[in-house]
């Protein structure tokens, strides 16, 4: 008898999610436990479902999908994840496997890589899309290394970032404490430390920064 792997899905667009929940429903070997529709919705359902994967969107309100990575692999080890984005440059694909991904597949590739792709990593293998797989052997091939050790946003702490987040989308600093069980305190403390890293000096500039990096959606 074949096995039925578990699967949630954390994508912050309904149409999109429901999509791949259609997608995925019609495969016998796949069951959908769970949705979220973000970072932190993710990490509570995949506790309580305890799915062999998370498909996983990278940009989501509250939380996004790089910080869930991170505290889903810290809590719950024996869970699977891939990656599903828009995103296709170098320091996103080095994020995504920093934090403990299996796998990344982007938003452009086919419904056949997107089942590909879970197959490889439900066979202990990790997948890169294969578009971004070529950019990469190209990279190589052109005799440089094509994910840099280093990007932008390496100065953040993790949860600088996750702080940085909800500063861009308009959380005061209590609330900010509220959502990840910190004192208003040590958010500011996390602000002044973010703004003398990036040498920045107001709210605004974290947020266009943040906007930049792709830390929130537009």
């Amino acid at each position: 008898m074949n096995k039925t792997y578990r699967v949630v899905i954390a994508e912050d667009q309904t149409i999109v999610r429901k999509g791949l929940r259609s997608l995925l429903d019609a495969d016998e070997m796949i069951e959908v436990v769970g949705e979220a529709e973000d970072g932190l919705e993710a990490i509570r359902i995949v506790g309580k479902a305890k799915p062999d994967l998370v498909l996983i969107d990278l940009a989501m309100p509250r939380m996004n999908g790089i910080a869930a990575m991170n505290e889903i692999v810290r809590l719950y080890p024996k869970t699977r994840i891939l990656a599903l984005t828009v995103h296709d440059s170098e320091e996103y694909i080095l994020a995504v496997f920093k934090a403990g991904a299996d796998g990344y597949c982007l938003k452009s590739d086919s419904h056949t890589d997107l089942f590909a792709a879970m197959k490889s990593i439900f066979n202990g293998k990790k997948y890169l899309s294969p578009s971004i797989s070529d950019k990469v052997v190209k990279g190589y091939l052109d005799g440089r290394k094509i994910i840099a050790e280093e990007t932008e946003w390496s100065p953040l702490t993790p949860r600088e970032r996750d702080v940085l987040q909800l500063i861009a989308e308009g959380y005061k600093s209590k609330e900010i404490g509220d959502l990840l069980c910190i004192s208003p305190k040590t958010v500011d403390k996390h602000r002044s430390n973010m703004m003398r890293k990036l040498d920045l000096h107001s709210a605004p500039e974290l947020t266009a920064y943040a906007l930049r990096r792709g830390i929130v959606a537009r």
